[in-house]
């Protein structure tokens, strides 16, 4: 039997340990904020996890045009870990050494699918839990579509699963022409000139440190190997859907106080990993900005500032929906002071400068005081 037909062939080892180790050290890298956030939010967790599964059980229930977007959905649900950790579980290094390699096709999707299955197989272990937790309950509204439900579940799963490992096998296709594996900074400080032929200019509504930072921290997000930009979105999005539904609370199992603790905890989050973003780019360009003819201190200010744009984005679509709300139908005060607490604990984010683990203390502080408030906020 030749070495590519083996059941257990090197390459699928070596994909499977290089990935199970990345995972380890990413675990022991949150070892700090896990034992915070466990501690502070394990009745929220279990409840999230028990949860985890009824979306889209219940959607089987609706018109089939939303079914399908549910099933879409939580498809994207599952294979989300393997988008944001992409690099980890096949690093740029391995992709480039692997392609000159006589690595045949079925081999390299096998060992993609095996990793990609790294993540999906715990998240299927909750989703089983979650779904066996309804079919023992076995509520009313679930009995006539039982069997529909758990298809759904099923096949989102795989859906995932499939996702998940086209995302891993994307990494091994050749770079583009004049793209690099990694991002690249420049070695000069860039003039106006050079500014200006790109389509800044200082005289216009683009001044030189807007398009400073939108070289040197916007678009190294969404290059090469980086998950900032994509990480960002997701949480934004999440965020206002956290939002959204905590002031639309629909008539639903799921309780009002739990949508306030996910939008809470959603808007910390994404002040949190953006600011993060921030100041490992700006560690990785003070040597540079260093040399360069002018000062660097207002352009890294901004851009740490600049990282509280997305929660007042989230904080201002939440005032305008509460406008539109009966004040009969919630306590203002209350909605006022959430507010003002967000801002207030986000700010802190931003503007303190903090040891790893008491930024983990302070943005659990921060998810766990904005979740009280906001659990008294509805009538």
């Amino acid at each position: 039997m030749t070495p590519l037909r083996q059941p257990y062939h090197p390459y699928l080892r070596l994909r499977y340990r290089m990935a199970r180790h990345a995972l380890l050290q990413f675990l022991a890298s949150l070892k700090n904020s896990l034992e915070i956030l466990l501690f502070c939010f394990m009745p929220v967790l279990l409840g999230l996890f028990a949860m985890i599964a009824l979306p889209l059980m219940a959607a089987m229930t609706l018109a089939w045009p939303y079914a399908v977007a549910a099933l879409a959905a939580q498809a994207l649900l599952v294979a989300v870990p393997v988008i944001l950790l992409r690099q980890r579980l096949h690093p740029a290094a391995c992709t480039a050494w692997a392609r000159a390699l006589p690595i045949p096709g079925p081999l390299a999707w096998t060992a993609d699918a095996l990793v990609a299955g790294l993540l999906v197989g715990p998240l299927t272990a909750v989703y089983a839990v979650s779904m066996g937790i309804w079919l023992y309950q076995w509520p009313l509204w679930l009995r006539p579509i039982a069997g529909q439900a758990v298809a759904a579940t099923v096949l989102s799963l795989l859906l995932g699963w499939l996702l998940a490992t086209v995302v891993l096998a994307q990494r091994r296709q050749p770079l583009l022409p004049g793209r690099t594996a990694g991002p690249a900074l420049a070695a000069a400080a860039p003039d106006q000139a050079s500014l200006r032929q790109a389509g800044y200019a200082p005289s216009t509504l683009r001044p030189f440190y807007l398009a400073l930072w939108h070289r040197l921290f916007w678009l190294p997000c969404w290059r090469a190997d980086n998950a900032a930009g994509v990480q960002q979105t997701i949480l934004l999005l999440a965020a206002l859907a956290g939002i959204v539904l905590w002031v639309w609370h629909p008539a639903t199992v799921i309780p009002t106080a739990l949508w306030g603790a996910y939008a809470s905890l959603m808007l910390v989050l994404l002040t949190d990993r953006g600011d993060k973003a921030v100041r490992e780019q700006s560690a990785l360009l003070h040597p540079l900005l260093a040399s360069w003819p002018f000062a660097a201190r207002p352009l890294l200010l901004g851009a740490r500032a600049f990282s509280l744009l997305p929660a007042l984005l989230v904080l201002s679509c939440f005032a305008l929906l509460m406008a539109r709300v009966p004040q009969q139908a919630y306590k203002p005060q209350l909605a006022q002071s959430w507010l003002l607490a967000a801002l207030a604990a986000n700010s802190a984010i931003v503007s303190l400068n903090l040891s790893p683990r008491g930024r983990v203390v302070l943005v659990a502080l921060s998810a766990l005081i904005l979740t009280a408030i906001g659990s008294e906020v509805w009538k």
